[in-house]
C-alpha cells in the first residue's frame, strides 16, 4: 500500500540522494544538492524552509518530492524537486505526490507555485507533465545552466476552493 509521509529519517537524505541519481537525469552533484536539502531539513525542521513528501511501498521509497516557499516573495513556492523511480513513472505518482504538494501550499497561504527544469530534449517529457497538470511556461532562460541548456520557469496559480 502507498504511504506518503513528510517527517524525514536519518536514513533519508541517502535515499533522497540515490533515488534522484537513479533517474538519469540529475547528475551527482544534484543528487547531492537534494541530498543536502533533506540534511538541512532534518537539522532545521521547519525553519529550514524545505518540506518534503516521501512517497513509500513497503518501506521502500519511490518517489519524493520538496517544496517551500520563496524568500520575500507572498504566496509565493518554489516545487524545488519532484522525483519518481524511473520503473514507476507514467502510473500517476508524480501527479499524486504535486497534487499533494499543492494541497500543503494552499493550505499554508501559498497561491502560485514555481517550477525550474531545463530546457534540454531530454526534459521534453518533464516539461510536458508540468503543463498537463495545469502548470504553463513563464519564462525560458537562454544557456541558464550550460550552453545549450536554458532554464524553463513554469508557474501555476493555485485556486484555494480546490485545495481544502
Amino acid at each position: 500500500m502507498l504511504e506518503l509521509r513528510e517527517e524525514l529519517t536519518p536514513a533519508d537524505p541517502d535515499r533522497i540522494r540515490n533515488l534522484a541519481a537513479a533517474t538519469g537525469f540529475f547528475s551527482r552533484e544534484e543528487a547531492e544538492v537534494a541530498a543536502e536539502l533533506a540534511e538541512e531539513r532534518l537539522t532545521r525542521g521547519a525553519a529550514s524552509g524545505y518540506h518534503f513528501l516521501l512517497a513509500e511501498e513497503a518501506g521502500e521509497l519511490l518517489g519524493f518530492a520538496c517544496f517551500g516557499p520563496i524568500p520575500c516573495a507572498r504566496g509565493a513556492y518554489d516545487l524545488y524537486w519532484i522525483v519518481v523511480r524511473p520503473d514507476r513513472q507514467g502510473g500517476g505518482l508524480g501527479r499524486l505526490l504535486l497534487t499533494a504538494a499543492e494541497e500543503r501550499i494552499a493550505a499554508a497561504g501559498g497561491r502560485r507555485v514555481y517550477i525550474d527544469t531545463s530546457s534540454r530534449p531530454q526534459y521534453a517529457p518533464t516539461r510536458a507533465f508540468y503543463t498537463a497538470c495545469g502548470f504553463r511556461e513563464e519564462a525560458l532562460l537562454a544557456d541558464f545552466y550550460d550552453q545549450g541548456d536554458g532554464k524553463a520557469i513554469f508557474c501555476k496559480v493555485l485556486d484555494p476552493a480546490n485545495h481544502r
